[in-house]
């Protein structure tokens, strides 16, 4: 069983910044692809961000420049580096996991193991 627990999120103001944290435990079998995803309610769930096994960082075209995404294997935690934050950017923020090959970094079907999610509201 793999447990995910997402933390930082808040209410911030247009142009300012956030830090959300994510930290994995459980059975480990193999290397790991972890993800940021973000829903607003009512809405499909928009992938924002992956971090491979290995190693590739990917971010989505509508936070590139603005949003840093960062794994440390050694404390199975995944981090997501919020900066220049607007409106658009308020969701329910998930962090997502999945073990060995990862086909598409930004589908969520290919991830099986979710958090509970974090909330981000920015504000205008």
């Amino acid at each position: 069983v793999v447990e995910l627990v997402e933390s930082g999120g808040g209410s911030v103001e247009a142009g300012g910044s956030l830090k959300l944290s994510c930290v994995a435990t459980g059975h480990f079998y193999s290397g790991y692809n972890m993800a940021w995803f973000r829903q607003v309610s009512g809405q499909e769930r928009e992938w924002v961000a992956t971090a491979e096994n290995d190693g590739t960082e990917d971010v989505a075209e509508s936070v590139k420049g603005r949003f840093t995404i960062s794994k440390d294997d050694a404390k199975n935690a995944l981090c997501l580096q919020m900066n220049n934050v607007a409106p658009e950017d308020t969701g329910m923020y998930y962090c997502a996991l999945r073990f060995g090959v990862l086909a598409d970094p930004a589908d969520p079907s290919w991830f099986n193991h979710w958090g509970s999610g974090t909330q981000v509201t920015v504000s205008s």
